[in-house]
């Protein structure tokens, strides 16, 4: 089981973390260097180093920013794609195994609300499909969002993107694995590309990594084990068209899927959602059978409980609090042991 953790300065600090019965690393990156640009090696094994010292491991990195010029093949997308690289090789001869990534144009996951306020007294991070067509995305940000980009230069990042399309867009994918896969074998580091949270096209923006079929083509534009997955139950289940314990049988049986990203959400009837408590009754997902598909196949991957509400007064960055997500650490590593016992 491993924690995401966002370094120094993340108030949910590795001395709390290690504390979460079962926890055995987390997941980082080096948030101090912008996109596209080569992660010092001195700052890597620091942070190697300071989570070692709390008897925690750093095997995946979450995640290594793809800067929107290789998404778009534009400007330095070439360089960018070398640095790419030789962040796959640095991180390698750190003893990281898997990488997490990405390739959602312009925003990362997206939410139309991160302090919603449920029946419970909690407050979630909300997709609220109204909220969202009133919103002007030049001027939206969210945590964890490239903020280096002025309102200009999103408005014409977003204008690149609509007419380049979605087969513009898979062409470019294809040029990166192309690139970066034979280094990831050569290192033994797995990638794991993240869904698109959600799993549909935002403000006119084209998104592929969205559903069965799509995950079907990305894995065959470069067939090899190191080409994998981040299965995330959030992104995909929160469309009701995605059986996400189908995918997990597929492609864990396939030992695509390097990382599995577990949480739970609720869909509300015009499609919009609500993240909610991990516990299955909570939401629209049935975590127990989730786990079961990953057990049932023999995972041997990362796994670590995703975005949690904010509970019992807590504050800090939302999605990514202390106690909620030790909740569903604790719910998860309970439904593997008696798994593990009784199956």
């Amino acid at each position: 089981m491993t924690f995401r953790w966002y370094g120094d300065e993340d108030p949910v600090t590795l001395d709390k973390i290690r504390q979460i019965p079962g926890m055995t690393g987390v997941v980082t990156a080096v948030y101090s260097v912008p996109a596209g640009e080569v992660w010092p090696t001195e700052e890597i094994n620091r942070i190697k180093s300071e989570v070692n010292a709390k008897g925690l491991e750093m095997e995946v990195i979450e995640s290594v920013p793809v800067h929107e010029d290789i998404k778009l093949r534009r400007g330095n997308y070439k360089q960018y794609i070398e640095n790419y690289k030789e962040n796959i090789r640095r991180l390698a001869k750190a003893g990281v195994k898997c990488i997490c990534y990405n390739f959602m144009p312009v925003f990362d996951w997206t939410r139309s609300r991160l302090d919603q306020p449920l029946g419970d007294g909690s407050n979630a991070l909300v997709y609220y499909k109204k909220d969202i067509d009133k919103m002007d995305p030049a001027k939206l940000t969210l945590p964890g969002w490239d903020a280096s980009y002025t309102p200009e230069e999103i408005g014409g990042l977003i204008e690149a993107y609509q007419k380049q399309g979605e087969e513009g867009l898979w062409k470019n994918l294809e040029l990166f694995l192309n690139e970066i896969i034979p280094v990831a074998a050569e290192c033994d580091v797995n990638m794991a590309i993240h869904p698109d949270d959600p799993p549909w096209p935002i403000f006119g923006i084209p998104r592929i990594i969205t559903c069965e079929e799509n995950i079907d083509r990305f894995l065959s534009l470069y067939d090899d084990p190191h080409n994998g997955l981040t299965l995330c139950s959030g992104s995909l289940g929160c469309a009701a068209s995605n059986d996400y314990v189908h995918m997990v049988r597929k492609y864990g049986a396939m030992g695509r899927i390097h990382f599995a990203h577990v949480r739970n959400v609720k869909i509300l009837e015009d499609g919009s959602f609500e993240e909610s408590a991990h516990y299955s009754k909570c939401g629209s997902l049935d975590v127990c059978e989730i786990l079961k598909a990953y057990h049932d196949v023999g995972f041997k991957g990362y796994l670590r409980p995703d975005h949690g509400r904010m509970i019992w007064g807590e504050t800090g960055k939302p999605g990514y609090g202390l106690y909620d997500r030790a909740l569903g650490a604790m719910y998860m590593t309970g439904i593997w042991e008696a798994m593990d016992k009784l199956l």
